[in-house]
């Protein structure tokens, strides 16, 4: 399924964030994780300079996710899906899905009283 991220919404979103790690896949599945400072620009994250294993594996697989953990405990971590463009030496990020996500506490807002996780998509309506 294809979400239509808001990137007026993400833009904001994003202000209120530091660190982030970008995760990318290798041909033996293994997940590849760096610590990144990407800039959202014209729509597409910029996440800097990508060493040879993150070379490598966006060469292979092209899907990503970028994750920033909250800025304090209870706080909701964003996660974002994402196409991986190498540009040179650098990595683009073209978002496909982005959602704030936390675990669910008795007094986090949820219309599933099961749910376990207090989830926020950042998405057009």
């Amino acid at each position: 399924m294809s979400v239509k991220v808001d990137l007026d919404q993400l833009a904001d979103t994003l202000a209120d964030y530091r660190l982030a790690y970008l995760i990318t896949v290798g041909d033996d599945f293994r997940a590849h994780t760096v610590a990144v400072d990407p800039v959202l620009t014209a729509g597409v994250l910029d996440v800097g300079a990508m060493g040879r294993t993150t070379r490598a594996n966006v060469t292979g697989h092209g899907d990503v996710t970028v994750i920033w953990p909250p800025g304090e405990p209870g706080g909701y971590t964003l996660i974002l899906d994402g196409t991986a463009r190498p540009n040179d030496d650098t990595l683009q990020v073209v978002p496909t899905r982005a959602v704030l996500h936390r675990k669910a506490t008795p007094e986090s807002p949820s219309t599933n009283p099961n749910c376990v996780h207090d989830c926020v998509p950042i998405e057009q309506a």
